[in-house]
């Protein structure tokens, strides 16, 4: 199916408030190659169709469907490397002490804000159970959101092909955190017990989760608009320790966001503590 004139502008308007995505005059492309499958399945002879029906008539299903679609669910494990050694020689020790400081010693929460399909978040909790040897005993919670529930329902099986599982940058802690299967492997139960799933769209309040120590926000930025992007900044922020990290992706770049958003390179990684008073 292809975009008719002035059918871009409407698609882009919807996606932008069903996902924050944002579209410009350089992705129709994408519209045509995501979202025309989907309007012919529901039976829309045209994308302005598609614009109406989700606007006036939403039906849960349809509205999931599109969201799923234009969303980017790419990933892999230990992606880009130096986020998860920051993790593992700065961020989360620095995190555990400041946690001993304020009377709550043995206590970490950690949020993976774009888990997509659960490498990200798995990833992160077998980095920590490398780091702290009786975890078993602590009191440490993953969140995993993401907007897509298939990406949700994926990351649950934790189950895993063997290619996919073979794309890594840490082959040591593949072998150690995964059961082999006919299929691929799956991830311990020793993991997956440290992670929480849950659907969540950034745009909406975030009522009911953190404070967190540790945010993994990576490669979500990119898609928002400048206005989006501050609003999701700042929501994060509120549900931040004093203490607490912020990752975003290597390409994402908050210097516009306010004079509190300082970026430190630990392990060739940036990172942003916005609600540190004293910056290191």
């Amino acid at each position: 199916m292809k975009l008719a004139a002035g059918e871009l502008p409407l698609m882009a308007t919807l996606v932008r408030q069903l996902a924050g995505v944002h579209l410009d005059d350089s992705k129709g492309y994408l519209v045509e190659s995501r979202l025309g499958p989907i309007a012919e399945r529901h039976g829309c002879s045209n994308f302005n169709e598609l614009y109406f029906r989700l606007r006036y008539e939403p039906k849960p299903a349809l509205v999931q469907e599109v969201v799923d679609a234009i969303t980017t669910h790419e990933t892999s494990w230990f992606r880009d490397g130096a986020p998860y050694d920051a993790l593992q020689f700065k961020v989360a020790p620095e995190s555990i002490d400041a946690r001993a400081r304020t009377g709550s010693p043995r206590k970490l929460r950690i949020w993976s804000a774009a888990c997509s399909t659960g490498q990200e978040p798995y990833g992160i909790a077998m980095v920590l159970s490398e780091l702290i040897p009786d975890i078993a005993s602590w009191d440490l919670q993953i969140l995993a959101t993401d907007i897509s529930k298939s990406s949700i329902d994926a990351a649950v099986k934790a189950s895993y092909s063997t290619n996919d599982v073979a794309r890594t940058q840490r082959p040591n802690a593949m072998a150690r955190w995964f059961d082999v299967t006919p299929a691929g492997a799956v991830v311990k139960p020793v993991i997956t017990r440290l992670v929480a799933f849950r659907q969540l769209n950034l745009l909406e309040p975030l009522f009911g989760i953190g404070p967190f120590d540790v945010v993994f926000l990576r490669n979500v930025l990119i898609y928002f608009d400048k206005a989006t992007k501050l609003k999701v900044l700042q929501s994060i922020k509120s549900v931040l320790m004093p203490h607490g990290w912020i990752f975003v992706g290597g390409t994402e770049n908050l210097g516009d966001a306010g004079p509190e958003w300082v970026p430190q390179t630990h392990c060739r990684a940036i990172v942003y503590q916005p609600n540190a008073t004293v910056r290191k």
